[in-house]
């Protein structure tokens, strides 16, 4: 009997793969998650064209299953040409919605672009297409690691927002009270699109320390030391994994998050599993 389908405000992002292998593991996933009815997929985009074809193949290729797929679009390393000839192309294939991002710098370019932050491609999007896109943009509830502060993070996600996003999606985290925080501190600013939490399932304790080293995510010590004691058990550190998100996920509807944002690394199963422990 096939799982129910989750009433849930839910989206789920892939990376494009590389391989032919990697293809038809992103196909499976697409497949198996296009069962819940997610509002939409997002696909991962490297700055400065560095993966930009594969991003566009990906997007296409999911896309074919009918659900709205949105591409990541980052400004860093891109001048206003590119970006504008990527619109056009999005808008002519039929894509409606964007995750707009600063993006990082790839080693070895030079220069920014000529758009430097968020709020500035959020604005040029608007510029150039008015209302076509639904446009959703970064947050980072435990701060971007390059912030100078936490209220600093807080005012230019709040520029961002104003600047015309439509919706925001958060980096992972583990602490709920992180989350409950940055939408206070948000809505204090006069943000009142959704704030969407980003959740990333646990499955390789090595993948995702390094994971959240990179990005800033705190990964709370109790955790870590768990997933250590563990040690090369996979099925130990999923099963402890499963518990572990499908809590957070609760406690974030519970306490009035708007819907989920899952990071699949594109892998179906463990983010299946967490929906399926959820009362909704």
């Amino acid at each position: 009997m096939s799982a129910p389908q989750s009433p849930l405000d839910i989206s789920f992002e892939f990376f494009p793969p590389n391989t032919d292998a990697g293809r038809d593991k992103l196909m499976r996933a697409r497949d198996a998650l296009a069962s819940r009815e997610p509002r939409f997929f997002s696909v991962t985009y490297g700055a400065g064209g560095s993966t930009q074809h594969r991003t566009l193949d990906a997007v296409k290729a999911v896309r074919e299953c009918g659900i709205d797929t949105a591409p990541h679009l980052s400004c860093v390393g891109s001048e206003k040409a590119q970006l504008r000839d990527l619109l056009t192309r999005f808008r002519e294939d039929g894509v409606k919605r964007l995750v707009a991002l600063r993006g990082d710098l790839p080693s070895g370019m030079g220069g920014v672009g000529e758009l430097r932050y968020a709020n500035e491609l959020v604005e040029f999007i608007r510029e150039e297409t008015g209302e076509h896109f639904e446009i959703a943009v970064a947050a980072y509830p435990e701060s971007h690691p390059q912030a100078p502060s936490f209220e600093r993070d807080v005012e230019n996600f709040a520029r961002k927002m104003q600047a015309g996003a439509d919706l925001a999606i958060t980096q992972y985290f583990f602490t709920a009270e992180a989350y409950f925080h940055f939408v206070d501190r948000a809505r204090a600013l006069g943000v009142e699109a959704p704030i969407v939490p980003g959740i990333m399932p646990i499955t390789n304790y090595t993948k995702l320390a390094r994971f959240s080293d990179a990005c800033g995510a705190e990964i709370p010590r109790w955790i870590r030391k768990q997933l250590e004691a563990y040690g090369d058990d996979s099925e130990a550190i999923a099963a402890f994994g499963e518990d572990v998100i499908s809590g957070l996920c609760q406690r974030l509807l519970d306490g009035g998050a708007p819907g989920l944002h899952f990071y699949t690394l594109n892998q179906a199963e463990p983010t299946l599993k967490v929906l399926d422990n959820l009362r909704t």
